[in-house]
């Protein structure tokens, strides 16, 4: 792949689009520290949401590929050169990672916006900053975590360690590649893990040029593996492989619970799984500021094309503001329509593919059979583009057992549901199979607490959505799964706890 160098970052359309004619794509696998196509020639085409051009062919792994990146995985990490490596060692070199992420930030900003079609302001100022925070900031906390010792009687020694678990296969999405793939890779490469990556069909492209600079960063051959594939084919391969000794994903509940299956029908290994979400975004008529929790909420729904775990697709509103808020909320998605992603003004862009479109277009008609008001939106456009393009859309007279309030859309689909009392509330919140995140807004910082307590929640916000950092774990309740990524608290995910009991004679 040629990777033209840049003294600038592009400043609108014409010249992104410039830069996007000089990549050529890397598009095989990298198996044991070399770039080479799946073993049974097979590939799949890679098509741009933004035009529907064919980028490229990737290669499409399987059985035989995993099988090659596992024991490569497997020989490395028993060899002791990563995994025995001190923690201050391990640091530098994922620092190192981190920086060339930085430095190739317009480049990779490039590819994810050509290959799942999010804005490239967004892929620029957001995904490459992120993925670079997410490695930089867990390999500056790997040589600061302790193990510990038991209290023991004065003549014996109980000492608990962590230590690496051997192979993790890491199963990612194809909305936030480079941040999903940073937020698995880097603790359990700071850990001293070896991993395979297996990005999304839908959005491989990032991962597999990450894995060239994961090399350059001086990561040993075969500590690091991408294949790019199916989910039914290598990625059920690698869940099945009974030489994986974790396996981390994030994506839908209903492939979260096959994953379950295929881990017990193996070797038991350990999974940690990122699923669904349906949150609520509560906003009393107390909340400091509507116009600003509109502005938040019309963000929650249409950022990324509303193709957010957290999206806030269910919006609670009081009833006594509720035809005002949903006045802001449609006026704040002015700020929101769709573009060309290329073009640095553009807040919405493309949905990843073909069957997603189809899938809110049918959510949408579904809102309408269902009896709920369709307010805001609901229409494809841009279809002259070539591209896959949605309007952000709002429906009013929503009850929270309609498909539209209870379904995971994934897409830029606001069900507006209404309230009286703070209980009534949290059992319309609590009302749901998911329990990723939730928004609080109100004054009355007894309201807040009381309500934030109650909702079944991983994450909670309070005057505001989709706050916290690397410092903060993330993670659900309920069907959305146990993955907590980021902070310290995924570095258990990774590691086996040990204790060495002593014995003084």
């Amino acid at each position: 792949m040629s990777h033209p160098e840049r003294s600038t970052t592009p400043t609108d359309q014409a010249g992104w689009q410039a830069a996007a004619t000089q990549l050529t794509f890397e598009s095989r696998a990298y198996v044991n520290g070399h770039y080479q196509w799946a073993l049974g020639g097979e590939t799949f085409s890679c098509i741009s949401p933004v035009d529907g051009r064919e980028l490229t062919r990737v290669a499409s792994c399987d059985q035989a590929d995993a099988d090659l990146a596992v024991t490569a995985a497997r020989k490395v990490f028993e060899s002791g050169t990563w995994s025995h490596l001190a923690p201050a060692k391990r640091k530098a070199v994922l620092i190192r990672f981190a920086e060339l992420i930085e430095a190739r930030g317009d480049e990779l900003a490039l590819l994810e916006t050509l290959d799942m079609g999010k804005p490239i302001g967004h892929a620029r100022a957001v995904d490459v900053p992120a993925a670079a925070r997410a490695i930089r900031w867990t390999a500056e906390a790997i040589d600061k975590v302790y193990g510990e010792l038991a209290a023991t009687p004065h003549d014996q020694i109980g000492m608990i360690s962590r230590e690496p678990m051997g192979v993790v296969a890491a199963i990612v999405p194809w909305n936030f590649p480079m941040i999903m793939a940073s937020w698995k890779i880097a603790p359990a490469l700071a850990t001293g893990n070896s991993v395979i990556l297996k990005p999304s069909e839908k959005s491989p492209l990032t991962a597999i040029r990450l894995a060239a600079l994961a090399e350059e960063a001086g990561i040993p051959a075969g500590v690091f593996n991408v294949l790019p594939g199916y989910g039914h084919t290598v990625g059920k391969a690698l869940a099945l492989h009974m030489d994986v000794d974790c396996l981390v994903f994030t994506g839908s509940t209903q492939v979260a619970k096959q994953l379950m299956i295929y881990a017990g029908q193996s070797n038991m290994k350990r999974v940690w799984l990122e699923a669904g979400g349906k949150s609520p975004n509560i906003v009393f008529a107390d909340a400091p500021d509507l116009k600003k929790a509109a502005a938040e909420a019309a963000t929650a729904i249409a950022f990324n094309q509303g193709e957010v775990c957290t999206a806030g697709s269910r919006l609670l509103v009081e009833e006594s503001i509720r035809a005002e808020f949903i006045d802001l909320i449609c006026e704040a998605l002015k700020t929101w329509r769709p573009g060309h992603p290329l073009d640095p003004a553009t807040t919405c862009g493309a949905i990843v593919d073909q069957a997603q479109l189809d899938r809110i277009i049918e959510y949408i008609s579904i809102g309408q059979s269902e009896g709920a008001t369709l307010v805001e939106g609901g229409n494809r456009v841009m279809e002259d583009t070539g591209g896959l393009f949605v309007q952000p859309t709002v429906f009013d007279g929503v009850t929270n057992n309609m498909r539209i309030a209870s379904e995971e859309i994934f897409g830029p689909v606001l069900s507006v549901i209404g309230f009286t009392t703070a209980e009534e509330a949290i059992s319309i919140a609590n009302d749901s199979i998911y329990g990723l995140a939730a928004a609080v807004w109100t004054s009355n910082i007894n309201t807040a607490h009381k309500v934030a307590k109650a909702l079944r929640a991983g994450s909670v916000w309070i005057n505001h959505y989709d706050g916290g950092d690397m410092t903060a774990p993330f993670g659900g309740f309920k069907q959305s799964g146990n993955g907590r990524d980021k902070s310290l608290h995924a570095f258990d995910k990774y590691t086996e706890i040990k204790s060495t009991w002593l014995v003084i004679e």
